[in-house]
């Protein structure tokens, strides 16, 4: 088996993260932009004795918003699934479907956008001290009816947790309905709804870097500026279940940058990210979309304490 540093990261991914085992059945998803590293993934998958099955999407049939009659069937019967494709927001609701279906009977690990430096530079590493870390702030924040996340550039957005569990995505999609990201490394939960006040002053939503305002009341998107958003409410035009939030997430990753890839932005130390739309049966939302939102630089107080202040952490 290859040994360069892609490998050994689909290595990583193969045997600590989805844990393959002889005789599960593996559903690969990708683009022909992610060819080499659905190989690096397949190459392990055989050498752990799992089936594998490659669904290539040509861009002869993108954007995809619906699976297929015969793609259903493959996912459903699919012990693991990863999906590579590169994040597309007209692809919002086939990505709802593989979340739900990949979860429901199997365990999936989505990976939009995923490239070979976040292949090398994040997947291949040790996923323990990150584990550690990230248990420390689930820790802090778990029920905590008073959170105040503010930043320089203007957010101040108030709102409860409490009776709210909290998910560690930790790289550990091990079991059968497990669902969760690589690169991993992050926190989240989804607010109280009616509990969510204020406005969030955002870097990029899902892809879309740049500068944009979003203001809540009572958990409903009801004023935005920007690009970015003013793309995302165009795609899910009138569709009320896209405007409620469904996602508070803290990134815990220290190698995890921002850039133009949520995928890997949501996971960047001194960050944290609100998602608009389904809220993964956390909380009360279900939609056919999911928009994560970064915000930078942040100040989280929980419980009456300082977390992080500018986008460093007060606990480790």
């Amino acid at each position: 088996m290859n040994k360069n540093k892609l490998y050994t990261a689909a290595e990583r991914a193969i045997r600590q993260a989805l844990r393959l085992r002889k005789g599960e059945k593996f559903l690969l998803v990708t683009d022909r932009q992610k060819l080499e590293i659905a190989e690096a993934l397949a190459g392990w998958a055989k050498e752990v004795g799992a089936e594998t099955t490659t669904y290539l999407m040509t861009e002869t049939l993108r954007p995809i918003s619906a699976p297929t009659a015969q793609f259903q069937d493959l996912i459903r019967g699919a012990s693991a699934t990863a999906y590579l494709l590169e994040g597309r927001f007209a692809e919002k609701p086939f990505r709802g479907f593989m979340v739900a279906e990949g979860s429901r009977n199997g365990r999936i690990c989505m990976m939009p956008g995923i490239t070979r430096d976040m292949m090398e530079r994040l997947v291949n590493i040790d996923f323990k001290e990150m584990d550690r870390f990230t248990r420390q702030v689930m820790r802090v924040m778990k029920n905590a009816e008073d959170v105040v996340v503010e930043n320089a550039a203007g957010t101040h957005i108030e709102f409860s947790v409490k009776g709210r569990e909290w998910l560690n995505d930790n790289g550990n999609i091990s079991k059968p309905g497990m669902h969760g990201n690589l690169p991993a490394g992050e926190c989240y939960t989804a607010p109280v709804e009616e509990s969510f006040n204020g406005k969030i002053v955002i870097r990029l939503i899902d892809d879309k870097l740049g500068r944009g305002v979003m203001t809540f009341r009572q958990g409903k998107l009801v004023d935005f500026e920007g690009a970015g958003i003013e793309e995302v409410i165009r795609t899910v035009g009138s569709d009320e279940t896209a405007r409620i939030i469904g996602e508070f997430g803290i990134g815990t990753n220290q190698g995890a940058r921002i850039c133009p890839n949520m995928l890997e932005a949501e996971k960047a130390f001194g960050t944290v990210h609100f998602a608009i739309g389904d809220s993964y049966g956390v909380g009360k939302n279900k939609s056919k979309y999911h928009f994560d939102a970064l915000v930078d630089k942040v100040t989280i107080r929980a419980k009456g304490k300082e977390i992080a202040r500018n986008g460093r952490f007060l606990i480790g």
